[in-house]
């Protein structure tokens, strides 16, 4: 059976596809079955046909496309309901995750036999990205905390692990990517969280603004406040009848 399953969402990374992927490889060596799952959302360059060339040499790597791009949030809920394995973990496509740091994401999860553990989240040291990048999202992180109360300074970070029956069971909405510990944590789920390594993107460039993601955010941060006072939690009583 397979043990962990990679979802990477990918949108014209055809740059950086091949050296992010060998790093995942070297990265989960030591798990006894592994599938890395690459979903080209809607690339107009040659991402596709570099992972498919590269799976005659990989085993366990598997492409799924996008006719059109879906988005990050799209892609990665695309992955996780492709996916073979319970333990799902995320990195973005651009290569700025170092795949090295996967270990940190699969192995609290595996260990996990009290199976309270619902999500395990990056959060970014040393950021490479500009400085209006980093202020944007430092405004957002600090918003979003206050408002939230999801007791995590970096929720943008792509480096993600989590149980798949847990995600699946989210409400799921575009951008929905961005709010996982808050989500995880409306349902129950203890979330642990790990500072990550980050590097500067190999080739191409972002596929969003800092404009863009501002304007998102506001609409997506109400409606997450939102869905957290309507959750009404119970525990579930399992009694025997005759």
């Amino acid at each position: 059976m397979t043990s962990v399953s990679i979802v990477i969402p990918m949108r014209n990374e055809a740059g950086n596809a091949a050296l992010l992927i060998e790093g995942i490889v070297t990265a989960c060596a030591g798990l006894d079955d592994v599938e890395v799952i690459a979903i080209d959302d809607g690339s107009t360059d040659d991402t596709a046909q570099l992972i498919t060339e590269l799976a005659h040499d990989i085993p366990g790597l598997r492409l799924i496309r996008h006719d059109r791009s879906g988005g990050q949030s799209a892609a990665v809920h695309t992955g996780v309901l492709c996916a073979r394995a319970p333990v799902i973990c995320t990195l973005d496509g651009d290569g700025q995750n170092p795949p090295q740091e996967l270990p940190k994401l699969f192995a609290p999860l595996l260990a996990d036999r009290a199976g309270t553990l619902g999500l395990v989240a990056g959060q970014r040291v040393a950021r490479k990205d500009t400085l209006s990048k980093r202020l944007a999202s430092r405004f957002a992180n600090g918003l979003r905390g206050w408002l939230l109360k999801d007791g995590t300074r970096d929720t943008g970070c792509g480096l993600k692990g989590f149980r798949r029956d847990a995600y699946l069971n989210l409400p799921y909405f575009d951008h929905m990517h961005r709010y996982l510990p808050a989500l995880f944590k409306r349902d129950g789920w203890r979330v642990q969280l790990v500072d990550v390594s980050h590097q500067p993107r190999g080739a191409g460039r972002s596929n969003y603004s800092n404009l863009q993601r501002g304007f998102v955010g506001i609409h997506d941060l109400f409606g997450v406040a939102w869905l957290i006072r309507r959750r009404k939690k119970a525990r579930p009583q399992i009694v025997d009848t005759p």
